[in-house]
């Protein structure tokens, strides 16, 4: 006998928010998108591509009118945990888009609001952990094929088509600085891969490519590198410049091996010779480049709902990565080593 659909709601519809409503009414055939909560601008766009009628502009009558299970928030990172408290304590199961705030007190309440309800499910976005191809290269490190980890470089750099919706998001107060909002996820990856947790990081940062952000108090390309707490060292990328698309990589260096992720971000198997030379198409955005990753993380969250099981990204995975960008953001900003203190 099939399961009764999840009904579950989206909160937010900006580029991910509507990418994940449109995944729930197209391609996760075990939940259905009862309602929405945006901007009243986006509220006609919904009707139209969701086949969705309820509609709201306020997340708090949406939650206590509707007959949900469940709400996606991908609402902007402030908010995640007002919105996240609210849903839980009104008997909900959650799926909330990384990072889980910027105010580490609002944070500690809301964990502390999710622990109180352990037989609700609360999943965290942290999406590359469901992609195939570090999946594969996570089974092999675990099974030791290329030794102990000595080192580990993340990349994470926006193409430079996004700059000026960027400009808009960091203008409306909304960006939780450069380590927080683009190495979130190798944070989470290189803790994942490694096992061991950073205790020490020294962090740099510069506006050369995009001198307008210095008066928004934003850099435009951070470099961090973490001491772990068994000696091993990483270092993360994140910015905002890339020309030829997005760039995302992760390095593993072993003491019998290499691994590398993504080196380049192909997007196919084509290859374009003409006037311009010989060109490999490349991913233009992290939605394109993650698109099954995506629907897998939304599949997970619907069976863990489904089996009663808490999710194997814990709320604590997405505190200590939350920590950990705002230590690298503490270090730009002072010029000095910053403690990590999880």
């Amino acid at each position: 006998m099939n399961n009764p659909k999840i009904k579950i709601a989206v909160i937010g519809l900006g580029r991910l928010g509507s990418f994940h409503a449109q995944n729930i009414v197209n391609r996760v055939d075990s939940l259905e998108l009862v309602a929405v909560c945006a901007a009243e601008n986006q509220l006609q766009w919904a009707q139209d591509n969701l086949n969705v009628s309820a509609v709201y502009t306020d997340y708090k009558k949406m939650i206590d009118n509707e007959p949900l299970d469940a709400v996606v928030i991908a609402s902007p990172t402030a908010l995640h945990p007002e919105m996240t408290i609210y849903a839980l304590n009104a008997g909900l199961h959650v799926f909330c888009e990384k990072p889980l705030g910027i105010n580490l007190s609002s944070v500690d309440e809301m964990i502390s609001v999710i622990n109180s309800h352990p037989h609700q499910i609360f999943q965290s976005g942290f999406m590359r952990r469901f992609d195939e191809s570090y999946q594969y290269a996570k089974k092999m490190v675990s099974q030791g094929a290329i030794g102990d980890i000595i080192y580990l470089r993340g990349y994470g750099v926006d193409p430079l088509s996004g700059m000026e919706s960027f400009t808009k998001f960091a203008a409306a107060a909304d960006s939780g600085g450069i380590f927080l909002d683009m190495n979130i996820h190798d944070i989470d990856l290189v803790r994942w891969f490694s096992g061991h947790e950073p205790v020490r990081v020294w962090a740099l940062a510069n506006n050369i490519a995009a001198p307008e952000l210095k008066d928004l108090g934003e850099y435009e390309t951070g470099v961090a590198q973490l001491e772990m707490d068994n000696g091993s060292i990483a270092t993360l990328l994140g910015g905002r410049h890339a020309a030829h698309g997005y760039q995302v990589e992760l390095e593993v260096m072993g003491a019998n091996g290499w691994l590398r992720i993504g080196e380049h971000s192909e997007k196919n198997l084509v290859t374009i010779f003409n006037q311009e030379g010989i060109v490999r198409p490349a991913f233009q955005d992290f939605i394109e480049r993650f698109d099954q990753a995506f629907i897998l993380e939304l599949q997970d969250f619907t069976n863990n709902i489904i089996k009663g099981q808490q999710p194997s990204i814990t709320v604590e995975d997405g505190l200590k990565a939350l920590k950990i960008a705002k230590a690298c953001q503490e270090s730009v900003n002072t010029g000095k080593i910053v403690d990590i203190k999880l």
